[in-house]
């Protein structure tokens, strides 16, 4: 294994652990002393994804993944939570043992997990995937959210905009402004 700092040819492994698909592995280079992580996972049989226009591509986790982080660029998620995404989707398509899978279905997988995860990401993500051609129907998508049961209220992982007793306060003045600018403009006419 190649040190990525130094480039030195040689290294000795200093601790190694079993992760979700794989082996984690922390090195240290016999040159420079740099520690960095090396991860080593079994590489199945190749699976082919089926493109919109029939032609056929390996499967390439980074392209997923580079998505998936666009999509996610700036919303309050956990370090780690768009990696773990891509991993569950990975393991799924090898776990269905299919040589081919059409790219409507992992963008499908991609969707329902964002929708769970992120609303705003899921947006994002669903504007490139169903590449939508018109406002209507990008408005018909969100308002489709918006329609989600107002028990769920905040998801866990979205931060909320002001705490709920400043947000009380803030309605209660807004509700008073609009009475008071009602009662003018009734006086006026």
């Amino acid at each position: 294994m190649n040190c990525p700092y130094c480039g030195y040819h040689d290294s000795k492994v200093i601790d190694s652990r079993d992760v979700d698909d794989g082996i984690r592995r922390r090195r240290q280079c016999l040159e420079c002393n740099a520690r960095f992580t090396t991860y080593e996972r079994l590489q199945p049989a190749s699976l082919f994804v089926i493109k919109k226009d029939g032609r056929r591509e390996e499967f390439n986790r980074e392209k997923v993944l580079t998505g998936v982080r666009k999509a996610c660029e700036k919303r309050p998620l956990p370090t780690g939570t768009v990696d773990k995404l891509v991993d569950d989707i990975e393991a799924e398509l090898y776990r269905l043992g299919k040589a081919e899978v059409p790219s409507t279905d992992i963008g499908d997988m991609v969707m329902e997990r964002l929708k769970k995860l992120d609303t705003i990401a899921y947006i994002r993500f669903a504007s490139v995937y169903r590449a939508f051609t018109d406002i209507t129907a990008l408005k018909k998508a969100v308002d489709n959210l918006v329609e989600v049961p107002e028990e769920q209220g905040t998801p866990s992982n979205q931060l909320p905009l002001l705490p709920p007793k400043e947000l009380e306060e803030a309605a209660k003045r807004h509700l008073k402004g609009r009475r008071i600018r009602s009662l003018f403009a009734g006086s006026h006419k």
